[in-house]
């Protein structure tokens, strides 16, 4: 009692006949120490029922005594699940029911109708536990003291701590102790976890032209719509700049994690409002999945970050799950660029043509150009992967200008009717000089300029919206014609038609490819766009069209103008001038009836799982619901095999076709697209289930695993005879 009085004063006197006794005196101090309320105090019975409470802590909470005394301490009272001291996992039921002395337990009262007051006090308790000479429980004796003030200040200087001030998300700090956490207690519950690693294209442009405060605008509107996207799937993090991150727990299905990726983009990438202008920019997204791409915190973040390089480096503006074999792409894309410089100044670059046909008589009215590059080491580069490259640099502009001017000079020995579209970068539509340019490509050829066709996408609408109207408007006085590019996919704001002097919509080829499936809304997309350009006096051209199913629904929607493989692929000059020098220009439509999720033709090396044993095999062609498989003889029709395709990626799948070595299957799941072009399984074999095999847990190493590393063993002999394949066996 000493100990609780120390420091206290202002005690009255007593003022009593009664003789004062020892035991008088302790009741009396007590009484007057509740009252001056610097602390309260409290105490227990052996089933932790609130026996004792000073008045006037009932009076702090807001609550009648009797209300409080005879309940269970755990319904009184409930500790912080967001503890500022991290104590979180030390509850005080816990505490109670280990009996242990309880040192300034930070909790608050948990009943109903101090909820709904909105009023929260925050109590240290601090108490002994009773125990006997028997070692008999008989609840708990101590203090009670109101923290309200210190607690609320600590858990706002935590906050100011662990978010970031401009946007409200968590910052790094808070990320990286989060991630920690979680893959601590994922591992030993052999659970999954995704982390997500994104950043802003065009950002800097944002920053750049239109200041500092609107990019600071622009980061707190990102936010806000990552906050819808994810909404309480997932945590989001700033970790600077215009870096974000997602942890995603317990997801591992690569088909939901690239549909919510693909979201993310679309939904980031929509146009911004900032103080009467619009900005446009983009986002990439690189994925990574604990277990199979890291254990700890450092191996998983590095993952993410390959993967958000990989897919930036692809073109941006799309996913890139991780994997084993990315490597230093930095360093690649690095001497990719210098290659393609020398190739510009040694005009090794060639443009090929694909045609825009008239649907009601096959006439060829149009050239789309595009660029190739055959490598001497690389071999043919795709442009996708070479284009992105330059556009992180003024390179695009250089070779902007060599295809405009290359574009026009082969366009003249054309007919006349026919024009040339040229694709054009946004870096190099903003750049200073690009109507010169234009005109500059004019004047050397001598092509009427309304037989040039830029194509444009809503991405040119990024930032000055006044200089860009001017550039549209010095364009059309030179007489150009104008096309919106992958109309549909991106921002698609309906202002820009209302503003920008376009002659041309073009419909994306990703619409076209699902126009003849169920449940889609493709068609109806279609034809939407079709009856927008009609309504505003301009033409149509569909894209993609590979199969007579597409051609007859995009012609029904209402489509004259169509481009694809069903005409025509893209072809040098030389094959151009051929089919104009063989009369008319007319392209009829030749190709399969039906069009079919795409085939990728390869030679790759797999396992083949019937059963207990494990054939070795090649895959020739694969698509999302099958594929064309050599090296097993005597597989008969409706046999269920497992390919392994390595990396922990099981498919079950059943024999539909079977001829010599050769055999088709197909899938009993579909594979999802891996964000890079190819297909993956939507889900892994897990490294846990490889460690209960007997395999040592950790990342899972490059390559197949065999079956028996699986199973223990082969239990059977094989059923079929498997052959050598080479790369020219079929």
């Amino acid at each position: 009692m000493r100990k609780l009085l120390k420091g206290f004063s202002g005690a009255q006197p007593l003022v009593d006949d009664r003789p004062v006794t020892a035991d008088s005196l302790r009741l009396a101090v007590l009484d007057d120490f509740e009252q001056t309320d610097i602390a309260w105090i409290w105490s227990s019975d052996s089933d932790n029922v609130l026996s004792y409470l000073s008045p006037g802590a009932a009076d702090r909470l807001g609550i009648p005594l009797p209300s409080l005394l005879g309940q269970p301490l755990t319904a009184l009272f409930e500790t912080d699940p967001q503890d500022p001291d991290d104590r979180a996992g030390r509850p005080l039921g816990f505490q109670l029911n280990a009996r242990n002395k309880l040192s300034s337990v930070i909790v608050r009262c948990s009943l109903d109708q101090v909820k709904e007051a909105g009023k929260t006090v925050w109590l240290s308790l601090s108490a002994q536990p009773r125990i006997d000479a028997e070692g008999n429980f008989h609840g708990y004796r101590g203090l009670a003291t109101d923290v309200s003030v210190e607690y609320q200040r600590k858990v706002e200087d935590s906050r100011l701590a662990e978010f970031d001030s401009l946007t409200g998300l968590y910052n790094r700090h808070r990320m990286t102790r989060r991630l920690d956490s979680v893959l601590a207690a994922y591992k030993a519950a052999k659970r999954s976890c995704a982390l997500m690693m994104l950043d802003l294209d065009r950002f800097k442009q944002v920053n750049d032209t239109m200041g500092h405060p609107a990019g600071d605008d622009l980061l707190q509107q990102v936010a806000a719509r990552l906050r819808n996207v994810i909404g309480d799937r997932g945590e989001i993090g700033r970790l600077g700049g215009d870096e974000f991150q997602i942890i995603l727990p317990d997801l591992d299905d690569r088909g939901k994690l690239g549909e919510l990726a693909d979201k993310v983009i679309q939904i980031v990438s929509q146009s911004y409002a900032i103080d009467d202008k619009r900005a446009i920019i983009g986002t990439s997204v690189g994925v990574a999945i604990a277990p199979y791409d890291g254990l700890e915190t450092e191996e998983l973040v590095r993952a993410s970050d390959l993967a958000l390089y990989a897919a930036k480096n692809d073109g941006r503006g799309q996913f890139r799950f991780y994997s084993a074999d990315l490597r230093d792409e930095e360093h690649e894309r690095q001497l990719l660029l210098d290659d393609l410089r020398e190739a510009l100044d040694a005009d090794e670059l060639q443009l090929h043509y694909q045609p825009v046909v008239r649907i009601a008589d096959s006439h060829v009215v149009g050239m789309e150009a595009l660029m190739r590059w055959e490598h001497e080491e690389r071999g043919w580069v795709s442009p996708a992967t070479f284009i992105p490259v330059a556009e992180e640099t003024s390179l695009i502009s250089s070779l902007g200008e060599w295809a405009l001017h290359q574009a026009c000079r082969d366009a003249m020995e054309w007919p006349e009717t026919v024009r040339v579209a040229v694709i054009v970068s946004p870096r190099q539509f903003i750049a200073n000089g690009f109507v010169e340019q234009v005109a500059g490509a004019i004047a050397a050829s001598g092509i009427d300029p309304d037989r040039l066709e830029l194509e444009l996408t809503e991405s040119v609408f990024m930032g000055d919206t006044e200089a860009t109207e001017a550039t549209f408007s010095r364009l059309k006085d030179i007489g150009v014609r104008l096309a919106l590019d992958d109309f549909g996919t991106g921002y698609s704001s309906l202002s820009y038609l209302r503003s920008a002097p376009f002659d041309k919509l073009k419909v994306d080829k990703s619409f076209v490819d699902s126009c003849t499936m169920k449940d889609q809304n493709s068609e109806k997309i279609i034809t939407a766009i079709i009856g927008l350009s009609k309504a505003l006096g301009m033409e149509t051209t569909v894209e993609g069209v590979e199969a007579f199913d597409q051609l007859n629904v995009v012609k029904q929607k209402g489509a004259t103008l169509v481009q694809g493989w069903l005409y025509a692929k893209a072809m040098p000059q030389a094959a151009v001038l051929q089919h104009i020098d063989s009369g008319e220009f007319r392209i009829e439509p030749s190709g399969p009836d039906k069009h079919r999720p795409d085939r990728r033709a390869m030679f790759r090396r797999i396992g083949l799982i019937h059963e207990d044993y494990r054939y070795e095999a090649v895959i020739r062609d694969l698509s999302t619901t099958g594929a064309f498989i050599e090296g097993l003889v005597g597989v008969p029709v409706g046999t269920p095999l497992v390919l392994d395709l390595g990396a922990g990626q099981l498919v079950v799948c059943e024999v539909t076709r079977s001829e010599g070595a050769q055999i088709g299957v197909e899938f009993e799941t579909p594979l999802v697209n891996d964000g890079a072009g190819g297909l993956c399984t939507r889900h892994r074999v897990s490294p846990y289930a490889l460690a209960a095999a007997g395999m040592p847990l950790g990342v899972l190493p490059q390559g197949s695993y065999p079956l028996e590393q699986l199973h223990g063993g082969p239990k059977s002999q094989p059923q079929f005879m498997q052959v050598q394949v080479g790369k020219a066996g079929r």
